[in-house]
Formats: structure tokens, C-alpha cells, sequence
């Protein structure tokens, strides 16, 4: 069988050295079996060894390979769609303990870090940056409603504060969320997976899932072995392909492209970004940067739907690194890449059970970072037993794309257009 490497990024060229994991060549039994050994997969097995169950993790590439190791490396808090347009949908009671739930990832990052000392250039502070007055007023309101939610680490930045954090002309304001923040993103899911073998679990790259039998004793079936299990994690998101059907009609991968200066030398590195925060714009169709461990500027920024690879990345994200930062004209870039995260039409996560032994979660839509390690501990909760935060994910609607397959692509990069086109405008 093809050996899937990395594809060329940054990242991949930094990363941490780990073992080589063999391929799955035989018929195992385990507890769990994960599919996926991104960050919901390796964040569902670590709470699951931590509580006691026995873990097989199927990847189909290596740890890591798709968007959780290509990302833009920021930890943002809350999801794709805020507290209050949740509240709006499902009524208080469920909006409560989302809202609850909605920093939570972030702290489980730092945890995981810390307990098991994982080396992946982690730095506190996310700045959302305000273009319009309008923007400003959102952050405002953003503020207070997250602060309704026990979200205390708040700072609004007025024309002068943010100018202090990054040297960027184009902002009237902002926000500064401690609480948030950035790492290196392939060496944390390096470092879980590292944790998740420390604990007893067993990784096996170039596994493919290629069909699940499903039934009281499931089996996930890949090219060379079998896994027989009690439970089954499916966590490929953007890269699970048509393995489960009914998940594939009610989400549609999305592409988005990363580039990476050349080293810019400590100086420079800190008149553009003093502090060190990782920066988000408020655009619909938003741009994001920050800073690496040894001082690139990681920039990043569109979406490409349906998850084509555009044929140069460089010429579709330079000119929005020059448009923030004209004084890096003459920098080189050292690499460019594109990765696919999992959009549903709710732009909210999708969460549930088929039958009774198989869970999944899917849909990040671009706020997967802190939204997957999340994942992990809920799933992990549902499979012990407790259900209450799982169900009010699995509670949440979910929408089939109009149109199906065919149509969805459209659908969505029509929308793109109107929401770029209000950007532009200032609506």
C-alpha cells in the first residue's frame, strides 16, 4: 500500500521527531476504536485511557495529516457561530451549557500541554481585530456575552491599544482574549499522540478505514486487518471521504491556504507583533496571522470550497500579508500550503450516535482547534455514561446542504461571495 507523507508545509518541516508507527496487518480487539488520529481522535482516546478503556486508533495518513496539523495554530475560543445565534436556535436551557462548554477547549490545550510536557511553542493572547466601527461594536457585544459566560479575560483595545500589539494600520480597535493564544499545531497532535501510546493506546498509520460493520460487535475493516470493538469514534472530519454516508451529505471540506515567511529576525518579528498574540480579523471571510517559534510570519486567509488545491497559494495570500503589513515587501516565502477543515451549513458542530456503539463528531467550520479538544472529553463523557453535554451537542440541528453533493460547492461559494462582498463594503 502507498505511503502517505506529510504534504509540504512548514509545520511538517518543523516537526517534533516521533516513532515510526507501523501499518495495521492483522485482526485486533480493543474497547474503542478511533478513526482519525487528528484532534478529536487523539483527544477522545487520551480522556478515554485516562478513564480506563482499552484504544485502537486507525489513520489513514499519519498522526496529524490533515487539518490539525496544518492550521493556522490559533486557539480561539467559543464556536463558528456564537452563544447568542445558538440561543437564538435552541432556547436558554441547551444555549447554557454550550455557553459553559465554550472555553473549555483552550484550557484542555494547556492541560494536555502541561501534564504531558508537550513541546509545541505554546503563547498566551488572541487579538480579534476590528476594520469597521461596525466591527468594533460586534466586539463590544461580544464581550459583554461572553463575559455572561464566566469568560473573564477580556480586554477591549481602543485606535492606540492596538497599535501597540500589532503594527498594522488597517484596525480602529479590538479585542485582546488572554485566554486565547497559539502553538505549533502538527507538534501538539505529535505530542498527544506521544501521551496516547505513553498511556497504553496503540496508533496505526497508513490505515485507512475502508468499511465499518456495523451490528452489536461493530468491525472497522482497513486494506491489510480488521478492528473489532465495543465502541467506534469516527473522527476523520474533512478527510473521512464517503466511509459513513449520512454524515457526508451534511458537510462539504473547505480549503483554506497558509503561507510562511522566511525567519524575520527578532527585531523586525517584534515591531510587527510586540507581544507575541496571534491576530484574527473580524471579516466574514477573515485573514489570521502569528508569529513561529523561530520567527516566520505564519499568514493565512480564503477558502476554497469543495477543497480544491488552488495552483498558487503564494498569489492569493501575499497580497493580503502586504495589504497588513506593506514593510514585508521584500520578505521571502519560504513555504505555502493549503488544508481542508469541514464546513456544515449551521457552521456548527455535528455531534451524535449511529445506532448505539458508533459517535462522531465533524464540522468544526474553521474553529477546530479548541472545538475538537472538547470533542474528545464529551465523547469520551457519552461512552461512560454521561451524556448531558453530548446530547446538547447531538441536539443541535443538522441541515443536509440544498441540493445534495452535486450542488453544495455552489451553494456555499455563492454565499462566500455576498459575505466577501459585504466585507468590502463595510456592511
Amino acid at each position: 500500500m502507498a505511503n502517505t507523507p506529510y504534504p509540504e508545509s512548514y509545520y511538517a518541516a518543523s516537526a517534533n521527531a516521533v516513532p515510526p508507527r507501523p501499518a495495521l496487518q492483522d485482526d485486533v480487539e480493543t474497547d474503542v476504536c478511533v478513526i482519525g488520529a487528528g484532534y478529536t481522535g487523539l483527544s477522545s482516546a487520551l480522556f478515554l485511557l485516562e478513564n480506563g478503556f482499552k484504544v485502537t486508533v486507525l489513520e489513514a495518513a499519519k498522526v496529524g495529516f490533515g487539518a490539525s496539523g496544518r492550521n493556522g495554530g490559533q486557539i480561539v475560543n467559543s464556536y463558528s457561530r456564537d452563544i447568542d445565534v445558538i440561543e437564538r436556535s435552541v432556547g436558554p436551557q441547551q444555549a447554557q451549557l454550550l455557553g459553559n462548554m465554550a472555553f473549555e477547549g483552550g484550557r484542555i490545550i494547556r492541560e494536555r500541554v502541561a501534564k504531558y510536557q508537550i513541546q509545541c511553542d505554546l503563547k498566551d493572547g488572541g487579538v480579534f481585530a476590528a476594520l469597521t466601527a461596525k466591527q468594533m461594536g460586534h466586539l463590544e457585544s461580544q464581550k459583554r456575552l461572553w463575559e455572561r459566560f464566566g469568560h473573564s479575560q477580556l480586554e477591549l483595545l481602543d485606535q492606540r491599544r492596538i497599535r501597540e500589539v500589532v503594527a498594522c494600520e488597517e484596525y480602529v480597535g479590538g479585542m485582546l482574549d488572554m485566554s486565547g493564544g497559539h502553538i505549533h499545531p502538527l507538534n501538539l497532535a505529535l505530542g498527544e499522540a506521544a501521551a496516547v501510546e505513553s498511556l497504553g493506546g496503540v496508533i496505526y498509520e497508513q490505515s485507512p478505514a475502508v468499511r465499518i460493520e456495523r451490528g452489536a460487535s461493530p468491525v472497522v475493516h482497513t486494506p491489510q486487518g480488521k478492528v473489532r470493538a465495543k465502541f467506534i469514534i469516527v473522527a476523520g472530519n474533512a478527510y473521512l471521504g464517503n466511509l459513513v454516508p449520512e454524515l457526508a451529505a451534511k458537510s462539504m471540506p473547505c480549503g483554506t491556504q497558509v503561507i510562511a515567511t522566511e525567519p524575520l529576525g527578532d527585531e523586525l518579528a517584534r515591531r510587527l507583533l510586540p507581544q507575541d498574540y496571534c491576530v484574527e480579523d473580524c471579516n466574514y471571510l477573515l485573514d489570521y496571522y502569528r508569529l513561529t517559534g523561530d520567527k516566520r510570519l505564519i499568514f493565512g486567509g480564503g477558502v476554497v470550497y469543495g477543497a480544491r488545491d488552488p495552483a498558487n497559494i503564494e498569489a492569493i495570500i501575499r497580497p493580503k500579508m502586504l495589504k497588513a503589513f506593506p514593510q514585508l515587501k521584500d520578505v521571502k516565502i519560504d513555504y505555502a500550503w493549503t488544508g481542508n477543515f469541514l464546513l456544515t451549513l449551521s457552521r456548527l458542530p455535528q455531534v451524535g450516535r449511529l445506532g448505539d456503539n458508533i459517535y462522531y463528531s465533524q464540522g468544526c467550520s474553521g474553529h477546530g482547534v479548541t472545538y475538537t479538544h472538547l470533542a474528545g472529553k464529551v465523547l469520551a463523557e457519552a461512552l461512560r455514561g454521561q451524556a448531558e453535554r453530548f446530547d446538547a451537542f447531538a441536539d443541535l440541528p443538522h441541515y443536509p446542504f440544498p441540493g445534495g453533493q452535486l450542488l453544495r460547492t455552489p451553494f456555499a461559494a455563492m454565499g462566500a461571495w455576498y459575505y466577501g462582498l459585504r466585507d468590502k463594503l463595510g456592511f
